[in-house]
């Protein structure tokens, strides 16, 4: 297993809709240290709290979750908002 990392964007998520991390993780039933962990990519969630993680969200899993890591925030606004 060693390197296996998961990336997600679940500091993102949070931002948008004004949820602390304690928020969110009383919703999903863990320490509010553990979401700073993930968040960080030092812990790798269990594949049940991934699925209650985007559940919170309102969102797909993989919407959260990635094994690649995410574009950058800068680069997809200026795609979505410039006019084809």
């Amino acid at each position: 297993m060693g390197n296996e990392v998961t990336y997600n964007r679940i500091a993102m998520l949070r931002a948008e809709r004004g949820i602390s991390r304690r928020q969110l993780a009383d919703a999903v039933g863990v320490h509010y240290q553990t979401v700073g962990y993930i968040e960080r990519g030092e812990f790798s969630p269990s594949l049940h709290l991934a699925l209650k993680i985007g559940r919170y969200f309102e969102v797909p899993v993989e919407v959260v979750f990635s094994l690649d890591p995410f574009p950058r925030l800068g680069a997809t606004a200026d795609d979505v908002q410039r006019p084809a």
